[in-house]
This record gives structure tokens, C-alpha cells and sequence, in this order.
């Protein structure tokens, strides 16, 4: 099953470390569309999931259109102005899942031309929005909790005892 989730001008290299160690430990596929806030190399990106940057992978686009010319799938834009709630959507295989830039969000004449595929994540009316990286690992585990979380372990272990 493969996973696609679409940064779209990620601003906060925090939040787009955490993205791609979230992205990197579910073996999601990261893509990821400028301008970004920020460069690549910052260290701040790269302390937030350095351990983990060799085992991601991470596409660049120079813009929508040009993601838009590269990939096909299904597409889910995560917002707060959406109306489906996330958890009553079903993701098919190799969807992609958009999030956009902190301060912004996506492109409103994006979610009006695609208003059916528009998520919301519940929350409380009066407050604008979740973290980006809380919103994105909240999707990615709803997707792989409705595909019965393939290809990733169920069990832990501990270090000095064995679980009987």
C-alpha cells in the first residue's frame, strides 16, 4: 500500500522535521511543493528527524502544476474550512493527502474545485487550527489504521524484561 502525503509551501522547518519522521517511520512517500519557509539544510529541519532523513523519501516540485503534471492518484485536501470528516472518508490505495502552509492553509480556489475531497479534522469552532505535524500524523495513522496498519510493527519490546 503506498501513502503520499503532499506539503504544499511548508513554512516551519520544525514542523516539516516532524512531518518527515512521521512520513519516514509509516513509510510514507513525502512530497513536497515551494516555496519553502526555509532551506532544506536548515538545522532545525534536520534535528527534528536527522536519524531518520536516509530512510525518507522525499520528492520536491517547484510548484502545484508541476506536482499536479507528476502524480496521479486519489486526492484528500485536509483543511479547516472542509466538510467530510476525516475518519469517514476511505482512503484507497496510493492516495495522496495535502496539507498546506501554516499561516494560509491550502489554496481556497484548490479546495472549491475540489470541495467532495476537501477533510476536516474535528475541533473546537472558536479556535483556528491544529499543529501541521499534529494534523498530518493524525491523518497518516487514520489512513493506515482503515488499512490495517501494513508493514509496520505491532509490538514492542522491552529491554530488560520479557513480556509474558
Amino acid at each position: 500500500m503506498n501513502l503520499n502525503i503532499v506539503l504544499v509551501e511548508p513554512q516551519i522547518p520544525q514542523n516539516t522535521g516532524n512531518i518527515s519522521r512521521t512520513c519516514a517511520v509509516t513509510g510514507a512517500r513525502l512530497h513536497m511543493v515551494k516555496p519553502f519557509g526555509f532551506e532544506i539544510t536548515d538545522k532545525n529541519l534536520k534535528r527534528a528527524g536527522l536519524d531518520y532523513w536516509d530512510r525518507l523519501d522525499v520528492t520536491y516540485y517547484e510548484s502545484l502544476s508541476d506536482f499536479f503534471s507528476k502524480n496521479k492518484g486519489e486526492y484528500f485536501y485536509f483543511t479547516t474550512k472542509g466538510k467530510n470528516v476525516h475518519s469517514e472518508v476511505k482512503y484507497p490505495d496510493n492516495c495522496y493527502l495535502f496539507f498546506g502552509r501554516e499561516d494560509k492553509g491550502l489554496p481556497e480556489e484548490l479546495l472549491y474545485e475540489n470541495k467532495e475531497h476537501c477533510v476536516r479534522i474535528p475541533m473546537r469552532p472558536e479556535l483556528r487550527s491544529l499543529n501541521l505535524s499534529n494534523s498530518v500524523a493524525i491523518a497518516v495513522y487514520e489512513v493506515l489504521r482503515q488499512w490495517d496498519y501494513p508493514d509496520l510493527s505491532r509490538e514492542g519490546k522491552l529491554t530488560r524484561f520479557v513480556w509474558e
